[in-house]
């Protein structure tokens, strides 16, 4: 028999990791060993353990938890919605329903108070949200808030012997370091994968309104969203939220929300049950090669001004249509979308430099974010149908996808709307089959108080009429 190969493995006690070749070099000679003599892999070299992720996970799993929403769901025949139709076989006014069924992944960031981070997307429009923590034991759990523009959502549950997992600041995480996501992926129980950090700032992917994604290896399937991406510390560093997937499975591209970001969404949502972003005032669309030519920018990227609003800090700085926004606060404007993220990302309230180019030339101009304050529509101010629900914009992921009209953001329980099947979350985009561009419209419609109302509604991934009467 030949002798083993050899291989000089070293052991750091600083980081107590052994270098990727050594440990590929005790792995390959103790696989050779195997297949000779059925032996398995020593459990020290050199007198010190094998690297092993099993201490740090078992400080960690028990702070992710799974997360079950039920939400009921109208079933409509179109039939339905034809009153002479209703009135002639004597069909109630009242939509079939449904229930819907979501699972997901969360993690405890607050066991005192009980805080659970985890995805818009794992709960939107729920009625019933239930908790599984690592015990076993099932818990109801309050929504505190939800923000769909950057997918994240806050619960509650009720304090008892919770874990929860430490904030790593994610500005400090570089390409490379390794990563660990964990979550409850096809409803298979508790599941970890690892991998690296792939990328860093990823933005321009559909469906996700502010977008500064860590991208990573670390499988993440269906069932991971909501679910902690941590350090080898075991700190929080993600929220895995998305994958790219061309074939419906992992290909090993997968999108966390960075934690810095995910606790700043928590912080507002705890303080005042809503997100408050800073709006810099205009419309603007991606430079094309054409209108490169047409304003002599050459190679130059950025997002050219469509529309400066009244009021706002862009008018008051001197902003004009025409203007081609190239950096904000010393960040390259590569098109609209990058120009969105980091507008909505800034403090309300903060100091910019926004670098402009205007008429082939370059200058400076200096303003402050104001707070983009959101629409609030009061149902009964607009038609007594619609008394006790509470309008709001369409979420700017959707808007910026072509979607108009109106969100339901508040139905109370007692009112008519509820009982004909109302719900928070719906989004209204047309009133009597009449498309909505945007909350006046809404306004405009519902306010001449015709006989028959009827609401296109979107739900998730279905639409149907409502019919207010």
């Amino acid at each position: 028999m030949p002798p083993l190969p050899r291989a000089s493995v070293r052991f750091d006690p600083t980081t107590r990791r052994l270098s990727a070749f050594a440990l590929a070099a005790a792995l390959s000679g103790a696989a050779w060993f195997g297949a000779e003599a059925h032996a398995a892999l020593p459990p020290a070299v050199d007198g010190q353990a094998l690297p092993s992720l099993a201490p740090m996970l078992e400080k960690t799993t028990p702070a992710v938890v799974n997360i079950a929403s039920k939400t009921r769901v109208a079933v409509r025949n179109p039939y339905f919605d034809d009153p002479i139709f209703r009135r002639f076989f004597g069909v109630p006014n009242m939509p079939r329903e449904r229930v819907q069924q979501s699972l997901g992944s969360g993690v405890i960031v607050d066991a005192n108070k009980g805080y659970v981070l985890t995805n818009n997307h794992v709960v939107e429009g729920a009625d019933d949200i239930s908790v599984t923590v690592a015990d076993g034991h099932t818990v109801k759990a309050k929504l505190i808030g939800t923000d769909p523009d950057t997918d994240l959502a806050v619960l509650q549950i009720p304090t008892g012997k919770l874990t929860a997992l430490p904030l790593a600041d994610s500005s400090q995480l570089r390409v490379g370091d390794f990563v660990v996501a964990i979550g409850e992926p096809f409803g298979l129980g508790q599941t970890v994968t690892s991998g690296i950090v792939s990328a860093l700032g990823r933005s321009g992917l559909r469906g996700s309104g502010y977008q500064n994604f860590i991208q990573t290896d670390a499988s993440i399937n269906p069932g991971n969203s909501g679910g902690p991406l941590v350090n080898l510390r075991g700190e929080l560093v993600g929220i895995n939220s998305m994958i790219y997937s061309p074939s419906g499975g992992n290909v090993g591209i997968g999108f966390a929300i960075p934690s810095n970001l995910a606790a700043d969404v928590m912080r507002q949502l705890v303080q005042f049950g809503e997100v408050k972003r800073g709006a810099l005032g205009v419309e603007a669309q991606d430079v094309t090669p054409e209108l490169a030519e047409m304003l002599a920018l050459g190679d130059r990227k950025g997002a050219v001004v469509t529309r400066v609003r009244a009021k706002s800090p862009a008018e008051s700085a001197g902003l004009k249509p025409g203007d081609v926004i190239v950096s904000l606060n010393g960040k390259s404007i590569g098109g609209e979308q990058e120009l969105h993220n980091i507008e909505g990302l800034t403090t309300p309230g903060a100091a910019v430099d926004v670098g402009v180019m205007r008429e082939g030339k370059p200058l400076t101009i200096n303003t402050a974010l104001k707070v983009n304050e959101a629409v609030v529509l009061k149902g009964e101010a607009l038609d007594p149908r619609l008394a006790g629900v509470q309008f709001g914009d369409v979420p700017d992921s959707l808007r910026r996808q072509g979607v108009g009209g109106v969100s339901v953001t508040r139905v109370a329980e007692s009112s008519r709307a509820f009982a004909n099947g109302l719900r928070s979350g719906d989004l209204v985009v047309a009133v009597n089959r009449r498309d909505l561009a945007g909350s006046e419209d809404f306004s405009r419609l519902v306010a001449t108080h015709p006989r028959q109302l009827m609401l296109t509604l979107l739900r998730g991934q279905e639409a149907f009429y409502l019919l207010l009467q």
